[in-house]
């Protein structure tokens, strides 16, 4: 019945996020539709400021939604994260597969993007989103599905410190190049808030990323892997105890 029940799940929350991506793809085409009509390239086209706090606001929305669906997926408080983990990534997944689909849109895994506006605007080619999610998808197979055979306490404080250090210099990576373009030319504006009456993007007038920081996103993303490494090996190992309780029980 577990099982049934998990699989019915995980069937759904995998849908959802298709779905979502669908979504979010849509209005990302109104959007470029509107501000590059010959199609989405560098430098930025400043919005304006009433269109940029929706579209900031339409991304929490966005993450509000992912976690809510997480909450009502899992049963405990590592298996709630694990699915919004998961539909996270599928949902960022299938964005660019959908705009792939309708646009043409990346050309190419190399093609740089806006990955996110908070608390900069995030710049990275689209491989680098679509690595994060199968990492991401990796680790949430490990949670659900591991935690059908054995009950584990989610990842160590050990492996969770790895995954945070390896999380910050992947973000210092995305962020890095636009905020430094920002503060060399642009350092009288600074980068767009909230509470500044101005246009989105104004400040980054010219900017067009020519090479992005792989010497720093590199070591970032292969420590993230090293974490979910450690933390599948372990999983592994005590499924493998288990699985070895088991035989002896039977015989």
């Amino acid at each position: 019945m577990f099982k049934k029940d998990l699989h019915r799940k995980f069937f759904w929350l995998v849908l959802f996020s298709i779905a979502m991506g669908y979504l979010e793809s849509a209005v990302v085409i109104y959007i470029r539709w509107h501000y590059y009509p010959n199609g989405f390239d560098f430098p930025l086209v400043p919005i304006e400021k009433t269109i940029a706090i929706t579209e900031f606001f339409r991304e929490v929305a966005t993450m509000i939604m992912l976690a809510a669906i997480g909450n009502l997926t899992g049963e405990t408080k590592k298996q709630r994260f694990a699915f919004f983990v998961l539909s996270f990534a599928i949902w960022d997944i299938f964005y660019y597969v959908f705009l792939y689909v309708i646009l043409g849109w990346p050309h190419s895994l190399m093609t740089f993007d806006v990955l996110f506006l908070i608390p900069v605007p995030w710049i990275a080619p689209v491989l680098c989103p679509v690595l994060i999610s199968s990492l991401m998808i990796c680790y949430s197979f490990i949670v659900i599905f591991g935690d059908r055979v054995v009950a584990q306490k989610g990842m160590l404080r050990v492996e969770r410190l790895v995954m945070t250090i390896g999380c910050a210099i992947v973000l210092y990576s995305f962020m890095s190049d636009y905020v430094h373009f920002v503060s060399q030319h642009h350092a009288d504006k600074g980068a767009w808030t909230l509470s500044q009456n101005k246009d989105l993007f104004s400040e980054a007038a010219g900017y067009v990323p020519k090479a992005f920081q792989w010497k720093i996103f590199i070591p970032g993303f292969v420590i993230m892997c090293g974490s979910i490494g450690m933390f599948f090996a372990r999983v592994k190992r005590a499924v493998v105890r288990s699985e070895s309780r088991d035989l002896k029980q039977v015989a």
